[in-house]
């Protein structure tokens, strides 16, 4: 079965989720471990979606600045 790819709103939420169980003391000091590493997966892919969407809109804007 193939695995759903990740949007960025969801990254986002689970960013948001991990950090209200961090701050609730939701989490032995082992899962706050895993969850931060996570996050910082999480964070690496918002970072690139937020770049490659930037280089998107860069290249439309300069097919229109050629028309």
């Amino acid at each position: 079965m193939a695995k759903k790819k990740q949007t960025y709103q969801q990254a986002i939420d689970e960013i948001e989720n991990i950090l209200l169980q961090i701050e609730n003391d939701e989490l032995n000091v082992d899962a706050i471990s895993i969850k931060v590493k996570r996050v910082s997966e999480l964070l690496r892919f918002c970072k690139s979606q937020l770049k490659s969407t930037e280089d998107e809109v860069d290249n439309i804007l300069e097919e229109l600045e050629g028309n």
